[in-house]
């Protein structure tokens, strides 16, 4: 009887024991032992999961027996189950299998006989059903695993769609629901009349996750009516072969990029840009490559990629707030011309000696902002800067969708709790006036302003604007109204499919504030962790540089990026013109390409003969120079600008890692961007540069992007 007893006791501490949560960790790798970054790790039938990070590293709470599925773009899914052992290290094989690419509005589409998962075909004909009217009940009996819960009748009436079973207490299991392309809702669905529909398909297992990233991991249900279907019809045939045809069918928008040309130094010395440290473009571009979308080419920002990294700058030394650093080599991938670096260093405050900050969130919780990728990570991404409040700070916390209004009064950091529940209570829907909201934003920061402190909207949002002031335009001359206030801008991007990066860059510049698009919550501990001061603190506004370049020495020079950030040469010493800021410890890089006096070159064109002007005529006291650098910045509280001038001799050096690294960057956009000066290198020359440039790389950056290009070759 004791012993039985004792068998028993045993048996049920073995049951507990294995019923206890672990930490299970490792690493996902190709087969030949490449890291894989942003692999999705899922724990099948529940919504817990993760991704790995640059060196392809993870880690997930589980318990024995929980089954694990490892699945990555263009390889096969691989299903591990939880055994005794701490790490599980996966490698993935490619997918052979996969037959064709078509790219869509919002990521990779395979052949349907290609996925190696469960979809179901439901023929239009069979969602019309008289007791039936509802497309999303029509579904109900049709798939298997297929769960619609429908709360109330009517006018109040929601819906959820679950597939593979109830799978999470916190409700967030829900299935993707696309129509015509774009991310919708069961509402949506549930009032689109069946006769408008053409097909349906019904897509569970890894293949959600294949198409659509993580927001598919719950299962995706992909409708297109019929007018989509006739506008549709031929995206494939075409997709792969023209560019103009992908672009018109994404939802996305982009300011339009006209590339910086040569121009001739004895007729166009002067080059007058503004500065930027805003790195959306990067994270949005990586963010394309990961999941297998079409790159627009008006998103490929050159100077935002150069400057998503730091590059090894000196500290200022002297009153000014930053430092001034050139470096001249032979360009990588033209042997008639030189390359130019010039960089800007910005001072590094310690977090705790920054100023009291007075911040005010302004979120977008309108019905787009609804999907994974969007409110619940910027939820999640808001609590990394929350976290880092000081007493001295305050936040307050105001909201849009239909209307605006304030969730959160201004609160302490002390009381990091109380702000995190505001944040934990959002919930999307209705449309979005994005207007209202910085109206209410301005109006609150204003009233709690802070002198010699920093004062700052932190805008959250997609940026789809429907409601109120919503043109580009209207938005323009709102934030520069606002500016006057002496409240900065931050602008955070979230989510994809419908994404307006121009709307967003429009605020940021003319805000006096940065713009960033935050991807996964790895961007987002970059942006609110590593770079807390430089996004919150601005050491220098309105800065502008002016490179004057010696014709003795340069035929021709052209700036690389910053087509958007172009001056008028007479704009550089009118204090009235806006122009970029400079946070705490950022750093600004800036790249030209030169062509030399004697050099033939396909690129410089023959001078009109003037009448009335000699453009022949230079100044030969200054033989040994090769350029003038002149920046001019205000201090964030002051409105007349201070100048700093800075020489370069014309001489050349050996290529310092930096200089490799910013130029294999510059390579691969211009690459992207198909412009007519990339030289016909390919992703081989730009791999081959970024490894000569890759140096300490301590926070593993530069080899995420290596490994982000190989999947060009």
């Amino acid at each position: 009887m004791k012993t039985g007893l004792n068998l028993i006791i045993a048996l049920f501490i073995l049951v507990q024991l294995q019923a206890q949560q672990k930490t299970v960790s490792g690493v996902v790798t190709d087969t030949n032992g490449s890291p894989l970054p942003s692999a999705t790790i899922l724990q099948i039938g529940t919504a817990n999961g993760t991704t790995s990070d640059f060196d392809g590293k993870y880690s997930i709470a589980v318990k024995t027996g929980d089954v694990l599925i490892f699945s990555y773009l263009g390889y096969l899914s691989k299903q591990v189950t939880v055994a005794n052992a701490n790490t599980i290290n996966v490698s993935l094989e490619q997918d052979q299998s996969l037959d064709e690419v078509v790219v869509t509005v919002l990521g990779v589409e395979r052949e349907k006989k290609k996925i190696k998962t469960s979809i179901s075909t439901i023929k239009a004909e069979n969602l019309t059903q008289a007791s039936n009217p509802n497309v999303v009940n029509s579904l109900a009996g049709k798939v298997t695993g297929l769960k619609i819960k429908t709360k109330n009748n009517g006018i109040n009436q929601s819906t959820r769609i679950v597939l593979r079973g109830n799978r999470s207490l916190s409700g967030t299991n829900e299935a993707l629901i696309v129509i015509d392309g774009k991310i919708s809702s069961a509402k949506k669905l549930a009032n689109l009349p069946s006769k408008n529909i053409s097909s349906t398909n019904v897509i569970k297992g890894a293949g959600g996750s294949a198409l659509y990233g993580s927001q598919g991991a719950n299962g995706v249900i992909i409708v297109t009516t019929i007018n989509g279907a006739k506008k549709n019809a031929e995206i494939p045939k075409f997709v792969q072969k023209n560019k103009a045809l992908q672009q018109k069918f994404l939802n996305e928008s982009y300011t339009k990029i006209h590339e910086n040309k040569f121009n001739l130094a004895t007729i166009d010395p002067l080059s007058t840009f503004s500065i930027d440290v805003d790195k959306a473009g990067y994270s949005n571009v990586r963010r394309m490559i990961n999941n297998g979308q079409f790159i627009p080419s008006n998103a490929v920002k050159i100077e935002e990629m150069i400057n998503y990294f730091d590059y090894n700058y000196p500290q200022p030394t002297g009153k000014h707030p930053f430092s001034i650093n050139t470096e001249v080599v032979k360009t990588p991938w033209n042997k008639d011309t030189q390359l130019v670096k010039i960089g800007l260093q910005g001072k590094v405050y310690e977090n705790k000696n920054l100023p009291a900050a007075n911040l005010t969130f302004l979120i977008d919780v309108s019905g787009s902002m609804g999907n994974q990728n969007k409110l619940p990570l910027l939820k999640e991404a808001f609590k990394l800067l929350v976290n880092q409040l000081r007493d001295k700070d305050n936040v307050a916390i105001v909201v849009y969708a239909g209307a605006a209004g304030v969730v959160l009064k201004p609160t302490s950091g002390k009381h990091k709790d109380k702000i995190i529940e505001a944040l934990d209570n959002l919930n999307a829907g209705g449309s979005t006036a994005g207007g209202q909201g910085i109206e209410l934003a301005y109006k609150l920061a204003e009233k709690n302003f802070t002198k010699k402190g920093n004062n700052r909207v932190i805008l959250a949002t997609d940026g789809d604007f429907n409601v109120g002031a919503s043109s580009n335009e209207a938005m323009e001359a709102m934030i520069v109204k606002k500016r006057e206030t002496g409240v900065f801008l931050s602008v955070l991007g979230f989510g994809y499919g419908n994404y307006k990066d121009d709307k967003l860059e429009i605020l940021a510049d003319k805000g006096n504030g940065n713009h960033a698009y935050i991807d996964t919550m790895q961007e987002a501990r970059r942006v609110f962790e590593t770079e807390f001061g430089g996004t919150l603190f601005t050491i220098a506004k309105d800065v502008k540089i002016q490179v004057e370049f010696n014709p003795n020495q340069v035929q021709a020079y052209r700036l690389i990026g910053y087509e958007n950030r172009l001056l008028e040469d007479e704009d550089f010493v009118n204090d009235a013109i806006d122009a970029g800021e400079l946070g705490a410890g950022h750093t600004v890089t800036a790249l030209y390409e030169i062509v030399p006096v004697g050099i033939e070159s396909d690129y410089v064109k023959d001078a009109i003969d003037l009448k009335y002007t000699n453009n022949q005529t230079v100044n030969n006291t200054y033989e040994d120079e090769l350029f003038t650098v002149k920046f001019r910045y205000k201090q964030p509280d002051q409105d007349k600008s201070i100048e700093m001038v800075h020489v370069q001799k014309n001489e050349t050096s050996k290529a310092t890692k930096d200089m490799n690294f910013a130029s294999a960057v510059a390579l691969f956009g211009m690459q992207l961007r198909e412009s007519q000066f990339y030289n016909d290198t390919n992703i081989n020359d730009v791999i081959a540069l970024a490894e000569k440039g890759r140096g300490d790389d301590k926070s593993g950056y530069r080899a995420e992007f290596i490994r982000l290009i190989s999947t060009f070759k």
